[in-house]
């Protein structure tokens, strides 16, 4: 099936164009993503800033036009946590049915969970066991407990890049302060992890989205961004550490200079890493297995399942 999904996320748009052959088949046709911050002060406000609703608009208008060029079996276009959370969320659903001709579905958190877990495991190695897969999101952060005959265990949280900035990071290079600050405010939401999931013994962790990508893009100095370098690279907690001790120490114009950090997340990579690095060391992982599958990819397996009457 020739299947197109969209995620309009709070700091970044996806598009995937793909024919899809369940269970394990995914051939890109076309992709795309924009850095378009469509969640910058809604942290604060609960609301969708007219300029930001502009951005995202104009864009989808744009990849209208482009799948227009593709027989296509189906479309799934998504939105998380900022239009979830935004006293506005009609006006913006109303703009982009009437100047795009999409109906977006806003995704509850566990759904935003469940469909990103759908994409992890499709890029799997099929002898992968139990694991954590974690999703670090601009406003929310996934974590999904996913156990071989078991059912997974979902729970999203009020911790996002684009949230944990705003808040948090009020210096350019952060300081001392900000940065427990944030520490602060990350273990608080990391304690529903650990009361949700109670033990992860024996389990791997698995991260995807653009903050963990980006780390092994720039763990790997890689000048382009390259998917099949990126896809299933071992980030280890040294790496992260180290990469985190670099972002901490610079200003985010000199921080563009760094191989892999692609322009628009000179900013947020610092909360996203310091994000991932708390992760792992509250729950005591030495590595995070690197997934460029997620919730793009979700989208497009849950629909397939749908189009073929298996949910």
């Amino acid at each position: 099936m020739r299947l197109v999904g969209i995620d309009i996320g709070t700091l970044t748009c996806r598009l995937l164009v793909a024919e899809v052959n369940l269970p394990h088949g995914l051939k890109e046709i076309d992709a795309d993503r924009r850095i378009l911050r469509l969640g910058e002060g809604v942290d604060e406000h609960k609301r969708l800033s007219e300029t930001a609703i502009d951005r995202v608009v104009e864009v989808l208008k744009e990849w209208r036009e482009t799948t227009r060029s593709y027989t296509l079996d189906g479309i799934a276009v998504v939105a998380t946590s900022a239009v979830r959370e935004s006293k506005n969320r009609q006006d913006f659903l109303t703009r982009v049915k009437q100047e795009a001709g999409w109906d977006v579905e806003v995704l509850t958190g566990e759904e935003e969970a469940r469909r990103t877990l759908l994409g992890i495991r499709f890029g799997l190695p099929e002898s992968m066991g139990d694991f954590l897969g974690l999703d670090i999101g601009g406003g929310s952060t996934e974590c999904i407990l996913a156990r071989k005959e078991l059912p997974p265990q979902l729970i999203s949280l009020d911790l996002g890049v684009v949230r944990l900035l705003e808040r948090e990071f009020h210096h350019d290079p952060p300081t001392t302060q900000d940065l427990q600050n944030a520490e602060v405010f990350i273990d608080k939401e990391l304690d529903k992890v650990a009361q949700t999931f109670r033990e992860m013994p024996n389990i791997s962790l698995v991260g995807t989205a653009g903050t963990i990508t980006t780390l092994a893009a720039m763990a790997q100095g890689l000048k382009q961004y390259d998917r099949t370098q990126v896809h299933n690279y071992e980030l280890s907690f040294l790496t992260v550490k180290k990469i985190e001790n670099e972002l901490i120490s610079k200003t985010g114009r000199q921080r563009l200079s760094i191989l892999g950090l692609e322009p628009g997340r000179e900013f947020v990579i610092v909360a996203g890493t310091v994000i991932l690095r708390r992760i792992m060391e509250t729950f005591e992982f030495a590595a995070c297995l690197v997934s460029d599958y997620g919730l793009r990819e979700g989208i497009l397996v849950d629909l397939a399942l749908k189009l073929k009457g298996n949910t």
